[in-house]
């Protein structure tokens, strides 16, 4: 298949031909895309000529026009940025006899409804979806139009035309910023769930819909499409969310991160926003004489990650737990990991102690039950240890639920 992108340098269509080009070179695996191969990927954008545009077009199998101008000097641009290249795309295609498909990047502006009434940017857009339209009644091509809320993902421009790309930019790099309205509540689109739709459509399984409004009615025979996965949340909400993930450096939390929440969604965002060099940031090891322990992550609800540094010969633990239990995973080094119920059993006698003899060479997970006091013995003479512990709840130093005893 040859797939055109126009557009392609822009915030859809660089994330668009990344994913298109990972089919391509056969870097994505999955394999409802391998039908799209052999794929070539035409990228498009303003700084083209048109006579390369009109080679794409006579070439394309699909067409994805993602061109459109967004905040111009003049009002009277979006209807030359918006329209005016529509109607030269469509006219080069149809020049050269080419009925292939045509999706277009559309906005929920052109509904012109409500706060978008006498929009000049939704009227632009609302002409470009009518040129399609007729288009296809003269031509008989299938068109996608789809009319997009509010998107966000990684390689938006901030201070442009997303509230969420300025706010990322913002907290992440210690920017000024402002909320004018925390209450504001937005319709947001994931990159990532948008391009999923896109490579949907190249299969022909696009979601197609009417409108009510602004609310997209699921209709098999519609003549609008739209991408079923949204979320909605205020600017307050927002910005309170983001705030939370560049603390969580210092506090080591971790958010719902849930399959296809908009928490999980946004705080991948919000990483991509980083500017170079300040992606590394330190934590505080606790040491001694023995060595050291490094928290690195905790959660509300899945426990809490350490790191466990042993000097050699030194043992560790010599205590239990009533609920708290653990999972050791030694990395580096080799250990002896000794364990023994509390309590005597019903012959009067101590319970048996349990041994695992591990190390890094052979990773292998021994679970600390709750009851179960516990040691961490370093085998060397000249290396650390070194572990990685999982607890099934973060450490509250004022329920410490840790009590001595040795194995």
């Amino acid at each position: 298949m040859k797939v055109l992108v126009t557009g392609s340098k822009g915030f859809v269509g660089r994330n668009l031909c990344e994913s298109l080009k990972a089919i391509r070179d056969g870097k994505d695996h999955r394999g409802r895309y391998q039908t799209l191969l052999p794929l070539t990927v035409y990228e498009y954008d303003r700084d083209g000529s048109r006579e390369e545009l009109s080679l794409y077009c006579a070439e394309a199998d699909f067409v994805f026009n993602l061109a459109g101008v967004n905040r111009p000097k003049d009002p009277a641009d979006f209807m030359r940025g918006n329209h005016v290249f529509g109607e030269e795309l469509l006219s080069l295609l149809e020049h050269h006899g080419n009925r292939c498909p045509v999706m277009l990047a559309s906005s929920a502006q052109a509904s012109l409804v409500g706060r978008y009434e006498g929009s000049p940017y939704g009227e632009s857009k609302r002409a470009g979806e009518e040129l399609l339209f007729e288009y296809s009644e003269r031509t008989g091509a299938r068109v996608l139009v789809y009319r997009f809320p509010n998107l966000y993902g990684k390689w938006c421009r901030p201070r442009y035309n997303s509230a969420v790309a300025t706010f990322c930019d913002a907290i992440a790099n210690g920017r000024p910023y402002e909320v004018s309205d925390p209450s504001v509540e937005l319709e947001l689109l994931y990159i990532d769930d948008l391009v999923g739709e896109m490579l949907s459509a190249l299969l022909g399984e696009e979601h197609r819909c009417g409108y009510d409004g602004l609310s997209p009615v699921p209709d098999p025979e519609g003549r609008y499409c739209y991408v079923p996965t949204t979320d909605r949340s205020t600017l307050g909400e927002i910005v309170g969310l983001l705030r939370s993930f560049k603390t969580s450096r210092d506090d080591l939390s971790l958010l719902d991160l849930s399959e296809g929440s908009f928490s999980k969604k946004l705080w991948s965002t919000f990483e991509s926003y980083y500017e170079a060099g300040s992606l590394a940031y330190p934590l505080g090891a606790n040491r001694d004489e023995r060595g050291s322990f490094t928290e690195f992550l905790r959660t509300p609800d899945r426990g809490q990650v350490s790191v466990n540094v042993s000097k050699p010969g030194v043992t560790k633990g010599n205590h239990w737990h009533h609920t708290k239990w653990e999972r050791f995973l030694v990395v580096s080094g080799e250990a002896l990991i000794r364990l023994r119920r509390i309590g005597l059993d019903g012959d009067g006698n101590p319970y048996p102690v349990d041994e695992y003899r591990v190390s890094g060479a052979e990773p292998t997970v021994v679970e600390i039950a709750p009851g179960m006091t516990h040691s961490i013995t370093n085998l060397s003479e000249t290396d650390d240890l070194v572990t990685v512990m999982w607890a099934n709840e973060p450490f509250d130093p004022s329920n410490p639920d840790t009590y001595y005893e040795e194995v």
